[in-house]
């Protein structure tokens, strides 16, 4: 067969490579971290193997696509309104900024953007986790306006991250107080906790509580904090070390679950 098309594309951070039929069908895919070609038709398949040559690196797998995990049913399901999981880091205060920038000049920064580029930098660093099999959401609305920064979810179980701007500034932890330099502190780490209970109350499952302090020159912990683990957000990569908690199936199945606006408008 002549005239196959090899497309690349990107989906949930992996790539992917379609082949597709002159008139834009697609007939196979070729997934390189699975090493698997996935065949629509094995009739087609001699030409497939063909087109994709120059791409294959090593042996690979090939045959019909996988039947889906009922994870993957209850995510194939959802309305892409209802999807949680493109929401980008700091979703929330990204949509706020667009519709309010605020003045063009003010002698102080918009607070708001020192929160978005705070969450944004532990958003990344969550999302570099993916190919160790953890998956993370961002900006997961909770009704009355409050949302959880940031869902880990994988091997090493379920983290609630709050994360908090702290550039350049010396931070002091007093369970349950949080002082950023000379300001007065405050009870955040009340919060915290709580926003892991409203999760494992959803989830039901437990969610552990974690704050990561982006940007500190330094952290002085006098009062050590009950359940919440304390990060900079350096530290955040090293939960992707974390394992026995999760099987695979467990942490997709809570994944499609926590990725449904749905599961969170009654906690």
């Amino acid at each position: 067969m002549n005239g196959l098309r090899v497309i690349p594309t990107w989906r949930n951070g992996r790539e992917r490579l379609y082949v597709c039929l002159p008139d834009g069908r697609n007939i196979a895919w070729y997934d390189p971290g699975a090493a698997r070609v996935n065949l629509l038709g094995a009739a087609h398949e001699a030409d497939v193997l063909r087109a994709l040559s120059p791409f294959l690196t090593g042996p690979v797998a090939v045959g019909p696509p996988p039947v889906p995990t009922p994870a993957e049913l209850a995510r194939l399901a959802l309305h892409p309104d209802d999807d949680l999981a493109p929401n980008r880091p700091g979703e929330a205060l990204l949509i706020a900024l667009d519709r309010d920038p605020g003045p063009p000049h003010l002698l102080r920064p918009d607070p708001r953007r020192r929160a978005l580029a705070a969450e944004q930098t532990v958003g990344e660093a969550l999302d570099r986790m993916d190919g160790a099999g953890w998956h993370a959401l961002h900006s997961v609305p909770l009704p009355g306006g409050d949302r959880i920064h940031h869902l880990l979810i994988g091997p090493g179980g379920l983290y609630a991250l709050h994360a908090l701007p702290a550039y350049k500034q010396r931070v002091t932890v007093a369970d349950p107080r949080v002082g950023l330099g000379r300001r007065e502190a405050q009870p955040l780490l009340r919060r915290v906790r709580a926003d892991a209970d409203r999760a494992s109350y959803a989830l039901t499952a437990e969610v552990r509580p974690a704050l990561v302090l982006v940007g500190a020159s330094q952290v002085t912990v006098t009062v050590p904090p009950r359940e919440v683990r304390v990060l900079t957000d350096e530290e955040v990569g090293g939960l992707a070390g974390l394992g026995g908690v999760l099987k695979p199936a467990d942490v997709e199945a809570l994944h499609a679950t926590a990725r449904d606006r749905s599961t969170w408008a009654r906690v």
